[in-house]
């Protein structure tokens, strides 16, 4: 097998994933998976699809992530190894699919607009 290489995207952070066969290792920016994110929350959000399709240690992961923040980064390293799985095996799709992680999150940070203080927060108003 191959290295299978996808990208995962969520709101500015961009991760690019490399999956070879091997042990299970997952190593992003060449760090360890427990020493980049600390909370086991962001730990299991990236490593759900791959419980979820029984291969926890089947892979070797790399990854290379920029943009962002840790909750962005963690969901864009899960979007890249879900697609990556479906392309490994066409069956991970059935799996994935319900469980919304093959789905690009669309929301984006809403632009600053002129003559308002923030995106929607407006200069307070006087009428007299």
């Amino acid at each position: 097998m191959d290295i299978v290489h996808k990208i995962g995207r969520r709101k500015t952070a961009v991760a690019r994933v490399y999956l070879s066969e091997g042990k299970g290792n997952i190593t992003i920016n060449k760090r360890e998976l427990d020493n980049y994110f600390t909370t086991s929350t962001l730990r299991y959000k990236v490593q759900q699809p791959l419980v979820l399709t029984e291969n926890a240690e089947a892979f070797d992961i790399k990854v290379n992530v920029f943009g962002g923040g840790v909750t962005g980064q963690a969901e864009a390293i899960r979007l890249a190894i879900s697609r990556a799985l479906c392309e490994i095996d066409a069956e991970n799709r059935a799996i994935l699919k319900p469980e919304g992680l093959l789905t690009r999150d669309p929301r984006m940070v809403e632009r600053k607009k002129f003559g308002q203080k923030k995106a929607r927060k407006k200069f307070q108003f006087s009428k007299r």
